[in-house]
């Protein structure tokens, strides 16, 4: 199946999400994600990180439930993005892997800027960007400015 990419978002998001916070960044996202839908947005692309990305990709997951012509693309920097993760962590991602409509890496090994890379393959595959951004330095705020550079509508997770 083709990605529309007027019909597609791709998330970037903190690592990172305090306790205190997650309950809400879940619940928002959900409500960001369902509008999306509601306006015709099929195609959703995650970058198979911790924190943020996991919470995106569990809640397209779950939403295919409802609506089963969305699909859920993970954009992976590299094969062995995990490397270094807790075993509990890496059990999630395989999962969410299996459950999604299509994986892409955009590079089978590790380099510096394989980060830089998925971000903006993520970013040029879409019209919206969903952030949750808390901190205008790193990978988030990398992507959210390239976003903006490149003229995609941001909805940031508040």
């Amino acid at each position: 199946m083709t990605r529309e990419k007027e019909k597609s978002c791709c998330f970037t998001g903190h690592r990172i999400i305090s306790r205190d916070n997650r309950e809400f960044v879940i619940k928002k996202t959900y409500e960001i994600c369902e509008n999306l839908i509601a306006e015709g947005y099929t195609d959703f692309i995650a970058g198979g990180a911790l924190g943020f990305d996991t919470v995106a990709a569990r809640c397209i997951l779950d939403l295919k439930e409802k609506y089963e012509n969305i699909r859920l693309t993970l954009a992976l920097p590299c094969e062995n993005q995990y490397k270094g993760w807790k075993k509990s962590d890496i059990e999630v991602y395989e999962q969410i892997a299996k459950m999604a409509d299509e994986v892409i890496y955009v590079s089978e090994e590790y380099y510096p800027d394989c980060m830089k890379k998925r971000n903006r393959f993520m970013v040029d595959e879409s019209s919206v960007c969903v952030a949750y951004l808390t901190r205008m330095s790193g990978g988030t705020a990398y992507t959210v400015t390239y976003a903006v550079e490149t003229g995609k509508k941001i909805i940031f997770v508040k």
